[in-house]
């Protein structure tokens, strides 16, 4: 994680200066994403910034473990982690510059195990940090984490998906909670914008993935590793036949960044890597390459897994390239081999941790 931590901030290059002296509020930083933010935030405090920035992680741990802000080689006393439910206002009374609405239940197993705080949390939550955000004259920028999901399955004619398709999705589908929601809390968000000029920059992910990721949030690639490094068929769902482009982690951050940094306010951008989309067939086959004696097995959904699952999932990128200057740069092997690397030292991703 520390050579992912590197690229981000190279590939951020000189923007990154612009977060010193300033405070940032993370909603959401003890989750995947937000664990990668506080790395890189870390790292500009020790290394990078002439004045280090304030960097504040609320968390209300539903679906993650509270985060070790601090480890025994570098104490960094501008970076504080508290216990807070953005469904309920947050009680900050400090100046904030830049506040990332990351918080939020993105598995499908777990927006179906908790789908009302699914909603409160893009919903209601985008109320009240965006209230916060309104109260803070100082504030740079606003960055809501929606997701390629608001497209729901598009019709193939739109993949690759701009960020001017309108979507496809139902409000009453299994995955309504979440598809519907993160589309209510973009435009709660745009109205902010429109209403009280706050500076809303909205990121649509595009299934990423890196270290950091538990195998029991049963997304694919950590699945998928999980099982072949404990010696097991790897469950494909159905056909196999449905596909996605996956965006390792370094260049889904630096995406996210350069949007909060220089995304055009009230605007959606689509972050993600349009050059890779595998279907979850060929995804298996390339497993085994990674790790050698894998093997496929075609399996019904489980129950616990949402039914409507988009068959194709492919971003268009080119606004985030002509405005941002953003282009994904790890292809999907490559992403995959650095995430078994990190995986297979990770004690939660075998029934027995090998001697």
């Amino acid at each position: 994680m520390n050579d992912d931590v590197k690229d981000i901030i190279d590939n951020l290059g000189p923007d990154v200066h612009r977060f010193a002296g300033k405070t940032v509020l993370i909603a959401g930083g003890a989750g995947f994403l937000g664990r990668h933010f506080l790395a890189v935030f870390k790292r500009l405090n020790k290394e990078v910034l002439a004045k280090p920035c304030r960097v504040i992680s609320a968390d209300n741990y539903i679906t993650g473990d509270q985060v070790v802000v601090h480890d025994n080689e570098h104490f960094d006393g501008n970076i504080i982690d508290v216990w807070a439910d953005v469904s309920h206002p947050l009680p900050v009374r400090e100046d904030l510059h830049f506040i990332l609405h990351a918080a939020g239940v993105a598995s499908p197993v777990y927006y179906m195990k908790y789908p009302l705080e699914t909603i409160e949390s893009a919903v209601q939550g985008s109320k009240n940090l965006l209230e916060l955000a309104r109260k803070n004259s100082k504030l740079e920028g606003f960055l809501f984490f929606s997701s390629s999901e608001i497209y729901g399955d598009p019709d193939p004619k739109a993949v690759p998906t701009p960020e001017t398709y309108h979507g496809y999705v139902s409000s009453v589908g299994p995955r309504a909670c979440y598809d519907e929601s993160k589309r209510l809390g973009e435009t709660i968000s745009t109205i902010y914008h429109q209403q009280f000029n706050v500076p809303v920059k909205i990121v649509r992910p595009f299934n990423v993935f890196g270290p950091g990721m538990k195998h029991n949030d049963r997304r694919v690639i950590p699945m998928f590793t999980y099982e072949a490094l404990n010696g097991r068929a790897l469950p494909v769902h159905g056909t196999g036949t449905q596909t996605r482009t996956f965006c390792y982690v370094t260049d889904a951050i630096s995406g996210f960044l350069k949007t909060l940094l220089k995304g055009t306010p009230g605007e959606p951008y689509n972050i993600g890597n349009s050059n890779n989309e595998i279907s979850m067939a060929d995804l298996a086959k390339m497993f085994t390459d990674v790790i050698p004696g894998t093997k496929a097995n075609f399996v019904s959904y489980p129950d616990v897994y949402p039914a409507g699952e988009p068959q194709r999932r492919c971003p268009d990128l080119t606004k985030a390239a002509k405005d941002l200057g953003y282009a994904s740069k790890v292809d999907v092997k490559t992403g995959l081999t650095r995430f078994v690397d990190w995986a297979k030292a990770q004690e939660g991703y075998w029934d027995k941790k090998p001697a």
